[in-house]
């Protein structure tokens, strides 16, 4: 029983979503003192803003970049590239002893984040949960490392399908985890433990080893297929 292509794109873009969205950074942290301030709505419309910019990351990894990193050797050192990634952020969740952004690039990306928040002076739950996901280039990163080993791996089809079936996953799985977040944020009343937050971190750690296992399962095997066959 072979699987559909497209429900293949979907579901790669859907864990990969929720599990990237899972790690405790500004706009979980935002959802979980806000959602417990001003309620369920308010926490849901910062999920909502955050998915949207997410979404426009990831649709801009895929057909502005993607493509590009997907040719010849360029193909080979990225995939090399995503699996020591994909091992190091992993490994960097599971290990964390405290709640802090997950990711970080420089001193200058946080200050272009800092600078973007000053300049924009969001208002609105939306804008909010928007402009944070806006001013972590991190996130665009991301999903240009991931978008370009999808395709290579071959579980998202490099057309339009294809893509905009993995971008439709990305957007269920982070919009779910907002707004499951947002939900149990209304429950609790915020009062969540820095253990439970660290919990989070560190499941969402483990299901991206598993996912570099895989990765690097398939590197292991296409090496051993190209000496076999001597090419």
């Amino acid at each position: 029983m072979t699987t559909s292509p497209i429900f293949l794109a979907s579901l790669t873009g859907f864990i990969s979503g929720l599990l990237l969205s899972i790690p405790v950074g500004p706009v979980n942290l935002t959802i979980i003192n806000e959602g417990a301030r001003r309620g369920f709505r308010w926490g849901l419309l910062i999920g909502l803003g955050a998915t949207v910019m997410e979404v426009i990351y990831c649709f801009i990894a895929f057909t502005g970049f993607a493509s590009f990193f997907s040719q010849g050797y360029i193909k080979a050192g990225m995939e090399l590239f995503s699996f020591v990634f994909l091992l190091f952020l992993g490994m960097k969740f599971v290990l964390a002893q405290s709640v802090q952004a997950p990711v970080h690039l420089s001193a200058a990306a946080d200050r272009f984040e800092e600078h973007l928040g000053e300049r924009l002076h969001p208002h609105s739950a939306f804008m909010t949960g928007f402009v944070r996901v806006m001013g972590n280039l991190g996130v665009l990163v991301f999903w240009i490392i991931l978008a370009a080993n999808f395709i290579s791996r071959g579980w998202v089809t490099p057309d339009w399908p294809g893509k905009l079936a993995c971008v439709g996953g990305v957007a269920a799985g982070t919009g779910g985890w907002f707004f499951a977040l947002s939900w149990l944020v209304s429950l609790g009343h915020g009062k969540f433990s820095e253990k439970t937050l660290l919990r989070m971190e560190h499941f969402s750690g483990i299901g991206l080893l598993v996912l570099a296992l895989i990765h690097g399962g398939m590197i292991i095997r296409e090496m051993a297929k190209h000496r076999l066959y001597g090419h």
